[in-house]
């Protein structure tokens, strides 16, 4: 399709916005589940994370409720870049919740919380005429045509639409026990045939210009009994795009008379993969048939792109979070995948992490605070006041960022508990180290089970690892090395969290323009792939010259690189900032005992008071700050 004149959004979706709450025991009954991981749900609500994931503009119209989950999906939207001025807060109604389990291959159980629930509530009141008529088409959910006021909403957006040439496309989206045709246990039941249900979702068929479903849910749209019957008696009634979805067989598309062959549509490519979970694959699926649509492309294409999506879904776990981004979709396009299981795929999910991640970091500049063994040597027998020293160190950083936005800390879990509660309400990027201080070989401080410490860890809190490492080492230990960091790699992928690395060369050997790209090339060869590297002053632009092109050419999707100080006096570290200024990888600084060692030693000895040691450290920081930002 050609988009209309004056759109400002690619598509608006209407309906659904829920809480679900997967269960991560997977082979296991709802009733055993003992653990759940968070993610925004709903069909409309996938479908505006699904499109804008694939480059579409998008936009969602619900409602959520006052209160923490209605929260979390609108912050969840925004990170997503879905625009959320659609969205209204009920305050009177929660946000809905689902439950749900992955039992067995394609059996699924679930509980829709959704009694009186905000998104239900939804009125025409809601619809306003001059947003709907600012994007290209709006999608139409089955679920909210089940109550009159959703019914009326739709349908004031529907008639929004057609008067400004805008699209309407129609999700079927049947769940018999959201129009009260099953019992509150049967929420994975797919069709219960009804007249009621038929003959109001039927009485939008004219109205649309694309309409997708299942084989039960062009049935349940149209009354009739088998799959032709059914679509021919849809095309009676709109000359829409109909689009069959078959689950693993892929699609067909019909736009002209439906051929007593089903088979004679249009299909797209196929994709066969194993299915780890059916929920949400249909919306994943809708996202890219209508990134296809929506620009232009043959239908076989959007029938391709479709399919892919939905592959991507079944096989992973949760709905949106799962779903593709443009990036990652065109890399499998193009490449494919050895795997039939997509999630066991390095290079896809290494994609799909890279590309998904939270916030946007273009610059860094961090306080690290997260000494151990110096400060307990400064503090002598008073490691009690450690941890009040670090909540020091937090207002001096604070006084620095002032609120602005590129600025972090390195905090330790030993002393900086107090610290990091301070921190994260200043919206600093947040790294925690996880390497037993000074091990070589390297440890893990506390437990070498690394994944059950950080799944406690908050999801935007950076794992940091120094290692101590050279590429000239005895090949024994460097094996070990690359090991343990492995190890730690994979247990923050596993858990959904950032992982910096940290080299330190110059401990252990000789170093020059070459040793730290060496380092980082056989790194990357052990299969790492970390969200930043920290790195020491490189003697020269050559050097960085060196990393910037391992790092770009072995993962493009890298943040960069951060430099530490070792302690470096204040004029080397400005010459070590000139230098890296020219490298293209380099975002930023984390540097500590240069800005706290001074203030650390006169406030352990009782001869510097509180605010003059936050005072100092300030000063120090934002002379590095100054320094980093005139470069």
């Amino acid at each position: 399709m050609v988009e209309p004149k004056g759109a400002q959004l690619d598509v608006i979706t209407i309906g659904r916005a829920s809480v679900d709450l997967y269960g991560q025991q997977i082979g296991s009954r709802l009733e055993d589940i003992g653990s759940f991981a968070k993610s925004v749900g709903g069909c409309p609500c996938n479908i505006s994370v699904g499109t804008a994931r694939l480059g579409l503009r998008s936009a969602l119209v619900t409602r959520v409720g006052n209160e923490q989950m209605g929260r979390f999906i609108r912050e969840q939207l925004d990170r997503e870049g879905v625009e959320t001025r659609g969205i209204a807060t009920d305050p009177d109604r929660l946000t809905a919740l689902v439950l749900l389990a992955v039992e067995d291959e394609g059996v699924s159980p679930m509980i829709f919380y959704r009694t009186d629930c905000a998104d239900m509530a939804l009125s025409e009141d809601d619809i306003d005429e001059d947003f709907v008529a600012s994007a290209s088409s709006i999608v139409v959910t089955g679920t909210h045509f089940s109550r009159a006021n959703s019914d009326a909403a739709q349908r004031k957006a529907i008639r929004v639409a057609k008067a400004n040439g805008r699209k309407v496309v129609f999700d079927i989206d049947y769940r018999p026990n959201l129009w009260g045709l099953a019992g509150h246990a049967a929420g994975f039941e797919r069709y219960v045939k009804s007249d009621r249900v038929s003959g109001q979702l039927g009485s939008v068929l004219p109205d649309c210009d694309l309409i997708v479903g299942t084989e039960e849910e062009i049935m349940i749209a149209s009354g009739a009994d088998n799959v032709l019957a059914a679509l021919k008696a849809i095309r009676a009634a709109t000359p829409a795009t109909i689009v069959l979805k078959r689950g693993a067989m892929g699609c067909i598309v019909y736009d002209g008379p439906i051929p007593d062959n089903l088979e004679a549509g249009i299909v797209g490519k196929g994709f066969p993969i194993e299915v780890y979970n059916v929920l949400g694959a249909g919306d994943a699926f809708m996202s890219g048939f209508l990134r296809g649509w929506l620009k232009g492309e043959p239908l076989a294409t959007c029938a391709t792109w479709a399919n892919a999506c939905g592959a991507f879904a079944v096989s992973r776990l949760l709905c949106a979070p799962e779903y593709p981004t443009w990036t990652e979709l065109s890399y499998f396009l193009e490449h494919g995948s050895k795997h039939k299981t997509l999630r066991k795929d390095e290079a896809l999910n290494h994609i799909h992490w890279a590309t998904t991640r939270r916030g946007d970091w273009p610059k860094l500049m961090a306080l690290a605070i997260d000494h151990r063994k110096q400060l307990e040597d400064v503090a002598g027998g008073a490691l009690d006041r450690i941890a009040d020293f670090k909540v020091l160190a937090v207002r001096a950083a604070a006084r620095v960022a002032a609120g602005r936005a590129g600025f972090g800390m390195l905090i330790d879990d030993k002393y900086g508990r107090k610290a990091l509660f301070a921190a994260a309400k200043e919206g600093f990027w947040i790294g925690k180290p996880i390497e037993l201080p000074g091990s070589r070989p390297l440890r893990f401080e506390f437990s070498q089970d690394l994944g059950s410490r950080l799944i406690e860890w908050p999801v935007d809190h950076c794992a940091k690892v120094l290692c101590f490492y050279h590429p000239d080492d005895p090949k024994e230990l460097k094996h070990e090395q690359t090991e343990k960091l492995r190890s730690a790699y994979e247990a923050a992928r596993k858990v959904g969290r950032e992982i910096l690395i940290e080299i330190v060369a110059s401990k252990n050997g000789p170093v020059d323009d070459r040793t730290a790209a060496r380092a980082l090339g056989e790194l990357y060869d052990a299969g790492l792939k970390p969200d930043w590297w920290k790195l020491e002053p490189q003697p020269t632009t050559k050097a960085w010259a060196g990393i910037d092109n391992v790092i770009t050419s072995r993962d493009p999707l890298c943040r960069g690189v951060v430099m530490l100080g070792l302690d470096a006096p204040m004029e080397a570290l400005a010459a070590g900032f000139a230098t890296a200024k020219a490298s293209r990888t380099v975002r930023g600084f984390a540097v500590g005992r240069t800005i706290f060692a001074d203030a650390a030693k006169a406030w352990f000895a009782g001869t510097m008071s509180g605010e003059a040691a936050v005072a100092d450290m300030a000063d120090r920081f934002q002379a590095l700050v100054d320094v980093w930002e005139g470069s």
